[in-house]
């Protein structure tokens, strides 16, 4: 029995030594040197675009009209000008009423907003506009709608869009228009051009 119990442990010492020397030769792998390089900076700079639209009134004719009836229009010339470092993928237009009535809420026979552009400013000619070079419907819609401009009314970086607005008021509109009264607000906006790689 002892002979057998001296063997048992023998074999328990063996294993146990063979088990520290494979940790030991893992552990070991881990401390020998290496040689490491690596490169000299690579410089890049990344600077994002500014996006700025601004639009001024080619006219100083006020903007109040009154005395409006069906079959009426009023038509006046405002320039967009790109004055930022981005290109415009497109331009919206949005009009408000600060305090809407039938006027600006019939969207069918309720005052409609159409937009015109021309290459040059529009020649004005009392309560008329008219355009020298290559005249074009840019959009039309309701008058409380947003209307989407056609690419014709996106100025390049540093350019102008020579730009005319109407608003008339349909021959369908009936007495309840009679003495109503809208207060407009127009406001053009962009939107970025299209990403791309550099």
């Amino acid at each position: 029995m002892t002979a057998k119990t001296a063997t048992s442990n023998t074999r328990k010492v063996v294993g146990s030594l063979g088990v520290l020397a494979a940790a030991a030769a893992v552990a070991g792998l881990g401390t020998f040197g290496t040689f490491t390089d690596s490169t000299t900076p690579v410089t890049s700079t990344v600077a994002t675009g500014t996006l700025s639209l601004s639009a001024t009134q080619q006219s100083t004719l006020p903007l109040d009209v009154s005395g409006f009836v069906p079959g009426d229009s009023l038509t006046r010339p405002i320039n967009l000008h790109n004055d930022g470092d981005v290109a415009f993928s497109g331009i919206q237009l949005h009009t408000t009423d600060a305090t809407p009535t039938v006027l600006t809420s019939d969207a069918t026979n309720g005052l409609q907003l159409s937009v015109r552009s021309c290459d040059v400013a529009w020649a004005e000619s009392g309560d008329t506009y008219t355009c020298a070079s290559a005249e074009a419907p840019v959009g039309s819609g309701p008058i409380l709608d947003t209307i989407y401009l056609a690419a014709a009314a996106s100025p390049a970086v540093g350019e102008t869009t020579f730009l005319a607005y109407t608003v008339s008021l349909p021959t369908t509109a009936d007495n309840t228009f009679q003495g109503e009264s809208a207060a407009l607000s127009l406001t053009f906006s962009g939107t970025q051009r299209n990403s791309t790689t550099h």
